[in-house]
């Protein structure tokens, strides 16, 4: 059976690692990639040997069965329709749209169109989040029946080239690294079922330190600071915070408390460990070893994950999660704007564990 076609739309940052990781799977094969500054383009398929093309002529190419769409979040929709409207199943970089209206628009064009829609993060099929889902499933830990999860920094404007976009709505700490810390928490203890929180912009403004924007101040017009209570559907609770206002802090990244013990989890951020338990009675924690596979930077897994599915029918485990995901975070900020807990309407199933995938 011939590999899917792969189209890359958006040659930011990110899409070095993609374009890195794609080829490595045998039923994958990556066409070209697009990009509205051309020369961003050419750049990238220089590098990686592939085909320069403009966004018209990418989503115009027979050969090319996925658009991964690695644009900045105020554009994934926009691409992520033209793209299905021109036939294609669609890949996107977190957020899945900057709003859940578009998002639900997205996955319903998909379905009358027969075609495959999802996105990042991928980070919860690594070998550390799947290791922790191995370890829940085998309860290691008992029921899961609490959870709490921490993103702190100080924000991307001292590294990021372009870091505007994470300031203005779709961006924040909650829509750009919220989405790994909701996924993986969702992935181990299913849907969520309502959110209550708090949230404020700690600073109006923000000081660039990186070029070709360095002194420039960017003006804050999303929430900076969010902390959140999630009702999960299973009954678990669990306390999310994200923020771009720490400077420092010694919170773990992830830990999930079981009727018989405790879990630590890795960053959801990334694809490996550490992973370690303590159980009821124990005194330390315990490093647990990782399960097979996938445990370095793999983004574009998740595509090859949709590759998949594709080829071999089925569901791809990164389809269902992204509009949850995008709809507990609209659900976050309205909560924390209007002083009222949020119902969520979508409950995806748990995607199922990961195998070794192949052609």
């Amino acid at each position: 059976m011939p590999p899917v076609g792969v189209g890359v739309i958006g040659c930011g940052n990110i899409s070095a690692i993609y374009l890195k990781v794609m080829p490595t799977f045998d039923h994958l094969r990556v066409v070209g990639c697009a990009d509205m500054v051309y020369a961003r383009a050419q750049q990238q398929a220089a590098t990686f040997g592939i085909q320069a093309m403009t966004v018209e002529a990418l989503l115009a190419d027979p050969a090319i069965d996925i658009v991964v769409n690695l644009t900045i979040p105020a554009a994934h929709a926009t691409i992520a329709r033209a793209a299905l409207e021109a036939g294609k199943s669609v890949y996107n970089e977190k957020p899945l749209a900057l709003t859940f209206e578009e998002g639900r628009a997205l996955v319903s064009l998909a379905e009358a169109r027969g075609l495959l829609i999802g996105g990042a993060p991928d980070t919860f099929l690594g070998a550390g989040l799947q290791t922790c889902r191995r370890l829940i499933d085998d309860g290691s830990i008992g029921e899961p029946i609490a959870a709490s999860a921490f993103m702190l920094s100080h924000g991307p404007e001292a590294w990021h080239p372009d870091p505007a976009f994470f300031y203005a709505p779709g961006g924040g700490p909650l829509f750009d690294m919220g989405p790994y810390y909701l996924t993986a928490l969702v992935s181990l203890m299913g849907a969520v079922r309502s959110v209550t929180a708090m949230a404020r912009a700690s600073f109006a403004t923000r000081t660039v330190g990186s070029e070709p924007h360095a002194g420039e101040r960017i003006s804050v017009t999303t929430p900076t600071h969010i902390a959140a209570s999630l009702a999960f559907a299973s009954g678990a609770i669990a306390t999310l915070v994200t923020s771009f206002d720490v400077w420092s802090h010694s919170l773990p990244c992830l830990e999930i408390f079981g009727t018989e013990g405790s879990l630590r989890g890795p960053d959801p951020n990334t694809f490996g460990g550490p992973v370690a338990v303590r159980r009821a009675g124990e005194t330390e924690w315990h490093d647990q070893p990782l399960v097979t596979g996938y445990d370095q930077n793999s983004r574009g897994l998740g595509v090859a994950d949709m590759a998949h599915a594709l080829r071999q029918g089925g569901t791809p485990r990164v389809a269902g999660l992204p509009l949850h995901v995008l709809e507990v975070m609209a659900a976050i900020l309205a909560a924390a704007d209007q002083g009222r807990h949020v119902t969520i309407e979508t409950q995806p199933p748990r995607p199922a564990p990961l195998t070794i995938l192949t052609s």
